[in-house]
């Protein structure tokens, strides 16, 4: 909330100060560790095949988050399969980098969510597809509404958003934005480089309410 209200006011050395004692708070670290092993990708390892099943591992897992010395490792390449046929890349992090990933999100949050077009439903939580069809019911219901609805998508909208766009515009420590963003990825034994784009996969997935389709995210923070 305070981090919200600065943002709100524009007060962006406050912004940065609350932020950076929001991450290193046990209580934060201890909820995003939370938060990695109680959703369904819990038992998803990444490239180190490390999983956090009983209490111990999840304390001392809360505990070793710091950015001090933090290098990210490269993300586990996999392929799911889609509805035309095809396959879509998935990258799964690892336990340590998507519990660092769900912390950084606590702190980046309070700030998009302040900024941000009230009618964006995408990849933003406590919005789904029901908000936004709801949302075009309210604006097409008027005499006024316009004739026709224009449908457009960003083609290879993940694997080519700009690195160093990021690195200037979002709101997050760079060094530790860096990390993700060039760790790279192993496919087949072989290590990829990152030059550009966000891996899909990681952090997140949300939940469109049935009967609309249940789709996988990240939040931006996890880009």
């Amino acid at each position: 909330m305070r981090i919200a209200k600065a943002t709100e006011a524009q007060r962006w050395n406050k912004v940065r100060v609350l932020q950076r004692l929001l991450t290193r708070s046990h209580q934060a670290k201890l909820l995003a560790v939370r938060r990695v092993t109680s959703n369904r990708g819990r038992n998803t390892p990444g490239i180190d095949g490390t999983r956090w099943i009983n209490p111990q591992q999840k304390w001392h897992a809360a505990m070793s988050l710091s950015c001090r010395g933090y290098r990210a490792q490269p993300l586990r390449r996999i392929h799911i399969p889609k509805k035309n046929g095809k396959t879509r890349p998935l990258g799964i992090p690892t336990m340590h980098d998507r519990a660092m990933q769900a912390l950084f999100l606590l702190a980046t949050e309070p700030v998009t969510e302040s900024t941000a077009d009230h009618h964006s439903y995408g990849f933003r939580p406590k919005h789904s597809a029901a908000d936004a069809i709801e949302r075009c019911f309210v604006v097409l219901a008027q005499r006024s509404s316009a004739q026709w609805i224009l449908e457009g998508d960003i083609k290879g909208c993940f694997d080519n958003i700009s690195h160093d766009w990021m690195l200037r515009h979002l709101c997050i420590k760079r060094k530790i934005l860096a990390q993700w963003l060039k760790a790279g990825f192993l496919e087949k034994g072989q290590l990829f480089s990152t030059v550009a784009g966000t891996p899909q996969g990681g952090l997140c997935s949300a939940e469109h309410n049935p009967p609309y389709e249940q789709c996988r995210i990240m939040h931006s923070v996890c880009l």
